[in-house]
């Protein structure tokens, strides 16, 4: 691993607590809801409940990847005891569904579905790279929303993809609606276009900031958080997006997650030569 990533791993597993915090959201967007997310290394975890009127947010941040196989399903119980919820009380259950680790979008996915099928709650798929779009705005706009909001907030949301690779893809925040500008990139750092008036949001640039072009966008360290998905959740399933529990399904970008290391090399050699 390098010096690099072992940063931004310790930075964000700072954030490793329990706590509760009051999220006040319009009356229309009040819901139960249960969100998490296990495709990078940090494991995020948040419930919301409405108490007396005014939505409470508790939220649990540990290890992610291979790890959140054991911790997942315990943390979300302690979590919603603390929120005093059983899994039958909730709306939804939301989880990110990738890019990201084949690893932990695939705990991330098995268990919104189990919990999902128990409970008989819809379940609600979102992208993780639409939740870092939305977690940069949030730091750089916090809620409520200032005085002057931007009239359009434009990310472009990333991932580290590892093998030398980055997730990407570009959003727009017009009128409370997020709306993706282009299409999921799998890229190397190098051949990222990066435009003027955009915030690149995300966590490659802290593995790859030297291998970026330059640029002078604002840059954020951002991961999607489950907070990020609660606020994304109420118009989203209003929308219609919710879905059953079998039809919960994990987002893969790589086609091929298991390569040899000869076919990685192959790979990285036609890129650089391209």
């Amino acid at each position: 691993m390098s010096e690099q990533r072992r940063a931004t791993g310790g930075a964000a597993l700072r954030w490793r607590q329990s706590l509760r915090a009051a999220d006040p959201l319009p009356d229309n967007q009040r819901m139960n809801l249960l969100a998490f997310d296990t495709s990078t290394d940090v494991m995020s975890i948040a419930v919301q409940r409405s108490v007396d009127g005014v939505d409470q947010v508790w939220q649990h941040t540990g290890a992610g990847g291979a790890q959140a196989s054991s911790t997942l399903i315990p943390a979300i119980q302690q979590l919603l005891r603390q929120a005093g919820l059983r899994f039958d009380q909730l709306d939804a259950i939301a989880f990110g569904r990738g890019p990201g680790s084949f690893t932990g979008l695939r705990t991330a996915c098995s268990v919104a579905q189990g919990l999902a099928f128990g409970a008989g709650v819809p379940v609600l798929p979102i992208d993780t790279l639409l939740a870092v779009a939305e977690e940069a705005r949030l730091q750089q706009v916090p809620a409520p929303a200032s005085l002057n909001p931007p009239e359009r907030y434009r990310v472009l949301a990333t991932l580290d993809a590892r093998m030398d690779e980055v997730y990407a893809a570009y959003y727009v925040y017009s009128s409370n609606i997020w709306s993706q500008d282009k299409g999921y990139s799998l890229i190397l750092p190098e051949n990222l276009v990066l435009e003027d008036g955009w915030t690149m949001a995300g966590n490659a640039f802290a593995a790859y900031g030297d291998r970026l072009p330059e640029s002078r966008l604002p840059r954020i360290l951002a991961l999607p958080t489950a907070r990020a998905m609660l606020r994304l959740a109420p118009a989203m399933l209003a929308a219609g997006q919710g879905v059953s529990a079998d039809q919960a399904l994990p987002v893969y970008i790589r086609d091929k997650v298991a390569k040899t290391t000869q076919e990685r090399m192959l790979e990285k050699f036609k890129k650089s030569a391209a």
